[in-house]
């Protein structure tokens, strides 16, 4: 089976999208192989198929293993030494031949369709693959992209100019939130796993990191580097705690964040569907640091009981606050300070004996 201009047609494929012929032809010899031996033999033939591009030849093969002529039933893939002589003179037991087989019939037409499918896989492989390689780069990055696809459990999301598809997965959604095809959302690129039929680019609504690159987008000092955002704790779509902190003095943080009347904030806020935001002045004083972290209750006292473990007292009318609704509150804030917190009244702390620690801390809001 000759054909010049099959293998011209590789050749220009390598030079028009940069997939190398050797690709192609060991992708097309293990596809016709397969093809070949499901038509002529079922489920046995060991086919192997030659492509060679500088003589422009595919040719098949039958290889089997040569076993004595005294041997009863012949397995699998195996030939009589008798028989195989009569393909090559010089066969011998245990060794293997190759017998070259002549397609006929309309495998031509099978051939040229398997060949046309192969090199559409391909191409389409390698197209994924570049377009991966170019998001590589967009790992922890916040990119806006419209909903293709949902079922049952995950969100498909078209990502840039349609060239790439996001996976949203269900730890990566936010309860409460509605996704509708069409809709256009902002995500957060997690990850980007290339490599064969497994690449893919996950994106989140629910990561902390969301929360930072918005608010990256909303305050130019955030950008710019003169306000520094230390660290976030989330439950997604109910509230989240962010530490900040300027490296100029003449520098609001708090103030930046919040804008002017409070339109930099809301405008997260809005992004997040109405999620809570407590934004906290951070400090390098851990107990001064728990005592905001609490924010929105008032710190009365934060007193250190052993490594890494404090207890925070706050007035009795405001320790519900403090805990929030299911320990939300304080457990966002432990998060935030990386310190275990335990939360008590004036009343409850006095009867306990409790001296007081770092002075009163105004939690920031």
């Amino acid at each position: 089976m000759t054909n010049k201009d099959f293998f011209a047609a590789l050749a220009d494929l390598e030079r028009e999208r940069g997939i190398s012929e050797d690709v192609f032809i060991d992708a097309l010899s293990n596809a016709l192989a397969a093809a070949y031996k499901k038509q002529m033999f079922g489920e046995t033939g060991n086919v192997e198929v030659r492509l060679n591009p500088e003589k422009n030849t595919i040719r098949f093969f039958l290889r089997r293993m040569v076993v004595d002529d005294d041997v009863e039933e012949l397995g699998e893939n195996e030939i009589y030494l008798k028989d195989a002589l009569g393909i090559k003179k010089s066969a011998k037991v245990g060794e293997e031949i190759s017998e070259e087989l002549d397609p006929k019939g309309d495998f031509s037409r099978i051939a040229a369709q398997t060949a046309k499918n192969v090199i559409l896989q391909k191409i389409h492989e390698t197209e994924r693959d570049n377009t991966l390689s170019e998001f590589s780069d967009k790992e922890g990055e916040l990119m806006s992209g419209l909903v293709r696809k949902v079922d049952m459990r995950n969100v498909y999301i078209e990502l840039g100019k349609g060239q790439i598809e996001g996976l949203m997965l269900p730890q990566d959604q936010v309860v409460g939130e509605r996704y509708e095809t069409g809709d256009r959302i902002k995500v957060f690129v997690k990850r980007v796993k290339s490599g064969g039929r497994n690449a893919q680019v996950l994106v989140s609504r629910a990561a902390p990191g969301l929360v930072k690159r918005l608010f990256e987008e909303e305050v130019p000092e955030i950008k710019a580097g003169t306000v520094v955002i230390k660290g976030i704790s989330r439950e997604p779509g109910q509230r989240t705690k962010m530490a900040i902190a300027s490296v100029d003095p003449r520098v609001d943080a708090v103030g930046a964040c919040v804008g002017n009347k409070g339109a930099r904030v809301n405008a997260v806020v809005a992004e997040l569907g109405g999620e809570k935001i407590d934004i906290i002045l951070w400090s390098e004083n851990p107990l001064e640091f728990i005592a905001k972290s609490l924010s929105p209750a008032t710190v009365v006292s934060v007193t250190q009981l052993g490594e890494k473990s404090a207890v925070a007292v706050v007035p009795d009318e405001k320790l519900s606050l403090a805990i929030g609704r299911n320990g939300q509150n304080a457990r966002l804030a432990a998060r935030l300070t990386g310190w275990k917190i335990d939360v008590k009244s004036e009343s409850a702390a006095a009867k306990l004996d409790l001296g007081l620690g770092a002075p009163e801390g105004n939690a920031e809001e």
